[in-house]
């Protein structure tokens, strides 16, 4: 795997010294470390790091903004349920195959990370439970996600009036202060939507009828609001 087994190796000894992650006898075979999968890449055959999973690791520090020049094959990065903190380097946009990326339950802040709006692979956004601010930025709903999962930040703003534009399965926006009202254009979800959960985001106005053309949904929730 070359540089980027040996970037990987890098910043594994470095959290396994820290938190003993890492069983020290894998040595240089990165593939053997807990919480890292490879696979053959698909140019050329080559074994590369495909995936990154350090959930509930207790791992405390900001996501190095060299990440991506390690893994560029990197399809899954979970990393829920430790004490990451800062904001979101640019730098990720150059996963260009990042698949699903969970940084629920961390201690990120800041705006929206829009990086994440410019990973053209993405399928799969988990930013639960952290302190991200501001409005939702009405690319999010353009991006072919499957799953939007923002619930318990610090999110204020008016729901995007093109919510509907979204391929999303499962939406979840629960416990932020978005005010306003559901916008009419969910009703364009009905192909897709399973479960959509707002719960206590100070939404106000009434339910827009379109919700009946949603026939997929099997979780509706908006409890705790003032509609």
């Amino acid at each position: 795997m070359g540089e980027g087994a040996k970037w990987v190796a890098g910043r594994w000894v470095g959290w396994a010294e820290t938190k003993s992650l890492g069983p020290g006898e894998a040595g240089p075979n990165v593939c053997a470390y807990n919480g890292i999968y490879c696979a053959p890449r698909p140019s050329d055959g080559a074994l590369a790091v495909a995936g990154i999973d350090l959930n509930h690791a207790d791992i405390a520090g900001h996501i190095p903004a060299d990440l991506p020049l390690g893994v560029p094959d990197l399809t899954l990065l979970h990393l829920n349920s430790n004490r990451f903190c800062g904001v979101l380097p640019d730098t990720l946009l150059h996963l260009r195959l990042l698949h699903e990326l969970d940084l629920s339950n961390n201690r990120f802040v800041g705006a929206f990370p829009a990086v994440v709006l410019a990973l053209p692979s993405l399928r799969y956004l988990d930013l639960r439970f952290n302190d991200f601010e501001g409005p939702i930025p009405p690319p999010l709903f353009d991006r072919p996600l499957n799953a939007i999962l923002l619930n318990s930040n610090r999110i204020r703003g008016p729901i995007p009036a093109n919510l509907g534009n979204s391929p999303a399965s499962v939406l979840v926006l629960a416990h932020n202060r978005l005010g306003g009202c559901i916008p009419p254009s969910v009703g364009r979800m009905a192909a897709t939507l399973n479960e959509i959960v707002l719960i206590d985001d100070d939404l106000t106005g009434c339910v827009p009828p379109q919700v009946g053309l949603l026939r997929k949904v099997t979780v509706f929730d908006v409890s705790g609001n003032h509609l």
